[in-house]
């Protein structure tokens, strides 16, 4: 996405801002980091992820902010897997030729077994079922060689002692909201879909779920952009309701909810 885009330029053009997925809607008005942890976790996960020199696959991309960061740091390649045609076009301007993006499914990539030193995957987990979850974490597994790690940051509940009914009202809060079928996990049960899949857990990093809270947006966009964001919400009715609908969610369960950062490890065949 270039400053030079307008609201009307960014992803789905055919759907209407009320029935827009969140993360889309944030990003139609103007939004580029839309990860629950905000750009700082983005890059402690990559760091820690150790990407410099290391064949790395993305799984759903997105707008192509990470990819853009994942670049900066030295790879031996880069290989995006986007099942949204607009996101791979967001995605494939941002990389050039510097990599390639594959259109498919993050659960079925087609790539080979072994192919991978990094697989990087951000917010994409917590909109799935638990069966979907396994799936694209099996995937990751298959792709990864002996060694490799798994790094992902997505949306947690804590503390892993909430029932069963605060998880499934939160959840529900978040689907209302953000129009997308969110199940995000505590820590336990991240770990243990890992762990189930054959991975060893190797880091664990939580943040504040701030996304949209000022301080975090200005930290994630810088003045100008951020600036620019609220004036595109400020001119847009639909949007406006919609965004202070979700950010009233966020408040609500402020202490539930968090960002977390995992990287998991493929263990070497011997």
């Amino acid at each position: 996405m270039t400053e030079s885009t307008t609201p009307a330029d960014l992803p789905l053009p055919g759907r209407s801002d009320e029935d827009l997925p969140g993360h889309w809607l944030l990003a139609r008005m103007g939004k580029r980091v839309l990860r629950p942890g905000g750009l700082e976790l983005t890059r402690k996960m990559l760091r820690d992820a150790g990407l410099t020199g290391a064949d790395v696959i993305e799984l759903a991309p997105g707008l192509g902010k990470t990819a853009a960061d994942i670049l900066d740091a030295g790879p031996k390649s880069y290989v995006g897997i986007e099942a949204d045609p607009e996101a791979v076009a967001l995605t494939e301007k941002v990389i050039g030729r510097r990599g390639r993006v594959v259109t498919a499914d993050a659960s079925s990539t087609g790539l080979d077994d072994d192919s991978g030193d990094v697989v990087v995957g951000e917010a994409m987990l917590t909109m799935q079922s638990d069966r979907g979850k396994d799936a694209i974490i099996g995937e990751a597994f298959r792709v990864l060689r002996p060694g490799g790690r798994y790094a992902i940051h997505e949306l947690a509940l804590e503390p892993d002692s909430l029932s069963d009914a605060q998880k499934t009202q939160i959840r529900q809060a978040l689907a209302r909201s953000i129009k997308v079928n969110a199940r995000p996990l505590t820590e336990a049960e991240w770990r243990e879909h890992l762990v189930a899949a054959g991975f060893e857990i190797e880091k664990v990093r939580f943040a504040p779920m701030a996304l949209l809270q000022p301080r975090r947006v200005v930290a994630d966009e810088g003045p100008l952009r951020s600036l620019k964001i609220v004036g595109n919400v400020l001119r847009n009715g639909d949007a406006r309701r919609r965004i202070v609908g979700m950010r009233r969610v966020f408040r609500q369960y402020r202490r539930e909810l968090a960002a977390i950062e995992i990287v998991a490890r493929k263990p070497d065949k011997s």
